[in-house]
């Protein structure tokens, strides 16, 4: 895609998650790498239902902005998440409901925000870690969550997703379009879990071993 496309991209995308509810008013931020390690992202304080694609901040691999209004506040978290997963092309932060709920009523646990409890999940997702409450934009995070990545592929299951706890789920992936869909699954399932009384079962072994054998599945 070139850089007018994924301009485009990112403006359709922020549209869509602004008009489904997964962001409101001003919260939120999206990101995309560019082939030479340059990368968009959204201004601070933008609406991500009214983005501007002139207006996307365009920060060399350097860290300094070269073009568009001032760069999120969030700007160093997505480029510690490009510096630690190769893969990683397009990161998205919202403050979704339900996983903003999760984080207030309790995730199930610190490595584990939520348990396999659909396939989709295991398989779309994976594992989430909770990281603990820092303020917008704390310098402390980037590298909290540089070091969670590394520290899980090192384990042999990668994530693609974070929980920072009040202010709601970080996600990368390698288009746009894919690290929207690993949102909107972590967010469903939040949903079900906080609105599902007894609480289910999580997946057992032999089920996770099925996942794992036929679709890939790193849990």
């Amino acid at each position: 895609m070139n850089a007018q496309g994924l301009r485009s991209e990112l403006c359709r995308v922020g549209a869509s998650l602004y008009a489904r509810g997964y962001v409101h008013a001003t919260a939120g931020n999206l990101s995309a790498l560019e082939a030479d390690g340059a990368c968009l992202i959204t201004p601070t304080d933008a609406c991500l239902g009214t983005l501007e694609a002139d207006q996307l901040a365009h920060v060399g691999p350097d860290g300094v902005q070269h073009s568009g209004a001032r760069a999120s506040k969030t700007l160093d978290l997505h480029r510690a998440i490009y510096a630690a997963d190769s893969e990683a092309r397009c990161v998205i932060h919202t403050h979704s409901t339900h996983l903003v709920a999760l984080t207030l009523k309790g995730v199930w646990q610190p490595d584990d925000v939520l348990p396999p409890i659909t396939p989709y999940f295991v398989m779309k997702v994976g594992h989430v870690p909770w990281v603990p409450y820092h303020r917008p934009g704390d310098p402390a995070v980037p590298a909290r969550v540089g070091a969670a990545i590394r520290a899980a592929r090192e384990r042999g299951r990668p994530i693609r997703a974070v929980l920072l706890d009040r202010l709601g789920p970080v996600v990368w992936h390698r288009t746009p379009a894919a690290a929207m869909a690993v949102l909107e699954e972590l967010e469903e399932t939040a949903r079900l879990w906080l609105m599902t009384d007894p609480r289910p079962d999580p997946l057992d072994t032999q089920q996770l071993d099925a996942l794992r054998t036929h679709f890939g599945a790193t849990w």
